[in-house]
């Protein structure tokens, strides 16, 4: 089984962006922020937009910068 890390990495590959939500649902990562950390320690950049869902609750959206 891939580490937490490396699925966020692979994760990338595929998709521009995820959620804490929807890195909780599909991952099981209940840390995201700390995960994206561990990425950007590795020498991954990435932005974070400030979303709002259907019901106006606030979440981020965080974005891999392609080189």
């Amino acid at each position: 089984m891939n580490s937490q890390v490396e699925q966020l990495k692979e994760h990338f590959e595929r998709y521009p962006s995820i959620s804490n939500v929807e890195a909780q649902m599909v991952y099981k990562i209940r840390a995201l922020p700390r995960r994206i950390c561990d990425l950007k320690e590795q020498g991954y950049q990435f932005t974070r937009e400030w979303k709002k869902d259907l019901t106006g609750q606030r979440y981020v959206r965080y974005f891999m910068v392609k080189e």
